[in-house]
């Protein structure tokens, strides 16, 4: 290789080097840097329990003091608690946005991303290409009313970005012969603030939930645990019950949800908790 060559390829390195590195600059200053809402406590739960801390808060993909099998049980619960008969806006352990009074500019920005989401989404309704595209489903052999199939590289790129024709996790029926296409997800990180979640998606016209106030008990103990005290469907949810039950707490698990089902015939229905059902 003549030394022209050589250099021309060292340069060529270099420069990839450097485009990565600030590339990855920027993504990190792009991180939302607030931190996760402070959550009231109901009154039935009253406790002093000690303000989140930064170290204490978790990202779905790095939880400190949780191991595979307490996230795999959460997200099972929050799939669960998100069911039609189950949520509830006064949980213990989910905390939503307000409705805020709807604008004529929030009513034509949601329909712009219904309209955006349904265009992006037309191919899914065959599920295999979503699978070929890289969305995977969550506990396919548990019974759901609605399977997340989620694609994680989409959620990354939420925290950065919004383009509502690529939505975190995809909304599907289970039918006889497969799955039906009926919804999305659309993410943010813990620490956005409403403001960055209404600009997003209109707080006027959807709520958007976080799942909060998590104990888990000690690692190695999860199958024996008395788990109607503990977990996101555990009477538990406060720092100093956590604490006196020997539990480990986490403030805020996951991050901010919302979804969609582009299909329905009103803004109501397309942005509710849960699927309507006739």
């Amino acid at each position: 290789m003549s030394a022209r060559s050589t250099f021309m390829h060292l340069a060529t390195r270099a420069a990839i080097m450097f485009g990565a590195l600030f590339l990855v600059s920027v993504l990190l200053a792009a991180i939302p840097s607030h931190r996760a809402p402070a959550v009231p406590v109901p009154d039935a739960q009253q406790a002093s329990s000690s303000p989140s801390q930064e170290s204490q808060e978790m990202d779905h993909s790095s939880m400190p003091g949780m191991d595979m099998d307490d996230a795999k049980a959460n997200e099972a619960h929050a799939v669960h608690d998100m069911t039609p008969g189950h949520m509830d806006a006064h949980s213990l352990h989910m905390h939503m946005t307000a409705m805020r009074p709807q604008t004529p500019e929030d009513a034509a920005r949601a329909n712009e991303i219904v309209w955006q989401l349904r265009s992006g989404i037309e191919k899914y309704k065959d599920y295999h290409v979503a699978l070929n595209d890289g969305y995977k489903i969550f506990l396919p052999n548990l019974p759901q009313p609605e399977y997340h199939f989620t694609k994680y590289v989409n959620g990354f790129l939420e925290a950065f970005t919004f383009d509502p024709a690529r939505p975190t996790s995809l909304l599907y029926k289970k039918t006889s012969d497969g799955y039906e296409l009926v919804g999305a997800m659309y993410t943010m990180p813990k620490r956005a603030t409403e403001e960055q979640l209404n600009k997003r998606v209109p707080l006027s016209v959807a709520m958007w939930h976080l799942h909060t106030n998590l104990c888990m008990p000690q690692k190695g103990q999860l199958r024996s645990a008395y788990m109607s005290k503990f977990g996101l469907k555990g009477a538990i949810a406060t720092q100093e019950a956590c604490d006196a039950a020997g539990g480990r707490f986490h403030p805020v698990i996951f991050g901010w949800m919302v979804h969609v089902y582009p299909y329905e015939d009103s803004l109501d229905k397309v942005f509710a908790m849960h699927h309507h059902m006739d």
